[in-house]
């Protein structure tokens, strides 16, 4: 392991002080700790090198000497402070003087965690240091634990931590506790049981002597199970944008009953429906809405519907107009729920009693993340139930608006299919090797490149039709590569799509801006593909 991988996995703590006795001195008392502790010790003789090194590396804690010349431990403090990423860096002033209050009132306001005076007492150093030393511990093994996901299950970790930064502040910290451990065992469960399916499919498939129904069975597995890991990403991305304030709503005047027959019809589709009397009563009702936002919201309360309610079970669904108001309904045969999980369903992560079988599954967010869909709308939404066993009622309000005559652009057809040249730039072989196969598959002329300047040199030599192009590349990023693309008189009318596992706006406005005529978001069906890519090429046509 290299030192720079040593001191990404190892806590750090930098000492700055000008006096180089006092600074070796220091140096050599936290190295007594070093093994206990575990952690790298980084030194630095002035503000302007302690700088240097916050810019390189993240710290625990640092240790700042409060009297040095040129940029004081005040001003250092202010500067390190100043910079976002090491804004909440912990800093504990070490001084030889007595300092007043006045003085102890700059050093806090400048972010420091306390004041220590020489000679300083081995014994409350070390208390202090194991405290900051152990945060960034936990910190760095959830980094490490990450970083063997790809990068969406990245994002996940990240929303995760922010879900638990907002559980955090919750007043009972017993039940904020219990609530994080219940989160994480559903949140293992629900992603080891789809991937033991797929890892079982893929050794299946690769087994001598397999039969065409196998192979069949083995590839509708995969197919079924990776969509479940999508949804549950999803739903996890959706959820933290919309606590954070993230997600801006695309308002349009929209028929409400086209969104839920649309729903229903995906439903029928997979399959989700079979086992169940579905009944539909649907008024043509107007709102202003996000067309996509009120699908997902409607979507998730059938979904709850469907997997709350045994086989034969009954389900109801009725939009009708209510004044101003337009009022959908959707009623269940189902388990019903205790007046204690009727307070909180719509809490993030609450579920019925939980059995280690869990028949339902999810990871209890659908319902949050409706009614957080819903109040961006002006809405409401409110659920209704007699108790265990009497089955369950979900009704959303949102405000109604005039009639509007055009169909939803989300129900035009699809383009027709057609065929184009098309160049992949991906450095993970797998995803290379399986996307190339994707895309002959559709008829499409596919060539391929290893990394960002293989695939330059292709796409001057060929000038396919589109190139699709990974962003989290080594060497040079995806951004990169599309700036150069457009910077070349050969290549600059290229159509270029990006393709990436990171999918926030603030991502696709990025992507925009670098040169890219469309963002995808990894996985990518073979509709979506088609579709991107007829949208692009008849958009240059026109």
């Amino acid at each position: 392991m290299t030192n720079h991988d040593y001191l990404e996995h190892v806590p750090t703590v930098l000492v700055v002080n000008d006096d180089p006795g006092s600074l070796l001195g220091l140096v050599a008392l936290l190295s007594q700790w070093q093994e206990e502790l575990a952690f790298k010790v980084i030194s630095a003789r002035s503000g302007a090198e302690a700088l240097k090194q916050v810019l390189l590396h993240d710290f625990a804690v640092i240790l700042l000497d409060v009297n040095m010349p040129g940029m004081n431990g005040f001003e250092t403090a202010e500067a390190i402070h100043s910079r976002k990423a090491s804004a909440s860096t912990p800093i504990i002033f070490l001084t030889a003087y007595l300092a007043d209050e006045m003085n102890r009132l700059r050093g806090y306001e400048q972010g420091a965690v306390d004041y220590l005076f020489t000679p300083i007492i081995p014994q409350i150093l070390k208390a202090k240091l194991s405290v900051f030393v152990g945060l960034a511990r936990k910190k760095l093994e959830l980094k490490s634990q990450a970083s063997i996901l790809d990068k969406r299950t990245q994002e996940l970790t990240t929303i995760n931590a922010l879900l638990e930064a907002e559980i955090d502040k919750r007043k009972t910290a017993e039940h904020k506790n219990k609530t994080t451990e219940e989160f994480l065992a559903m949140l293992g469960h629900e992603l080891r049981n789809p991937l033991s399916a797929i890892n079982g499919a893929a050794i299946l498939l690769s087994l001598d002597g397999i039969g065409q129904q196998q192979t069949i069975a083995a590839k509708e597995i995969i197919r079924r199970q990776s969509t479940q890991l999508t949804s549950i990403v999803d739903d996890l991305l959706d959820l933290s944008r919309v606590m954070l304030g993230k997600i801006s709503l695309t308002r349009r005047p929209t028929n409400f009953a086209q969104i839920v027959h649309r729903c229903i019809e995906t439903l029928t589709i997979a399959g989700r429906t079979r086992h169940h009397t579905l009944t539909v009563v649907a008024d043509e009702v107007h709102i202003e809405a996000d067309a996509t936002r009120i699908e997902q919201v409607v979507t998730n309360l059938l979904d709850n519907a469907l997997k709350y309610t045994p086989n034969g079970g009954e389900i109801h669904v009725e939009l009708r107009a209510a004044g101003d108001e337009a009022m959908l309904s959707v009623s269940d045969s189902g388990i019903g729920m205790s007046p204690d999980l009727l307070t909180r369903i719509f809490d993030i992560f609450s579920q019925g009693e939980r059995s280690l079988d869990r028949p339902q599954g999810g990871l209890g967010i659908g319902l949050s993340l409706v009614r957080q869909l819903v109040l961006l709308h002006d809405g409401d939404v409110t659920a209704d139930s007699q108790g265990s066993g009497t089955g369950s009622r979900f009704t959303i309000r949102l405000p109604r608006s005039e009639e509007v005559t055009s169909n939803l652009a989300t129900l035009r057809p699809n383009s027709p299919a057609a065929t184009y040249s098309i160049l992949l730039i991906e450095d993970n072989d797998d995803a290379r090797s399986i996307m190339a196969a994707m895309l002959s598959t559709l008829g499409h002329r596919t060539l391929t490149a290893a990394n960002g300047a293989c695939g330059i040199e292709i796409a001057a030599a060929e000038l396919p039709d589109i190139v699709l192009i990974d962003i989290g590349m080594p060497d040079m990023n995806g951004y990169e590569v599309a700036q150069k693309l457009r910077a070349m008189p050969k290549t600059c009318a290229l159509k270029l799509i990006a393709l990436t596992g990171y999918g926030l706006a603030d991502d696709k406005v990025k992507a925009i801006e670098a040169g890219f005529d469309m963002h995808l978001v990894k996985p990518v069906s073979l509709d979506a593909l088609n579709n991107a890519f007829n949208q692009c090429l008849s958009t240059s046509a026109a």
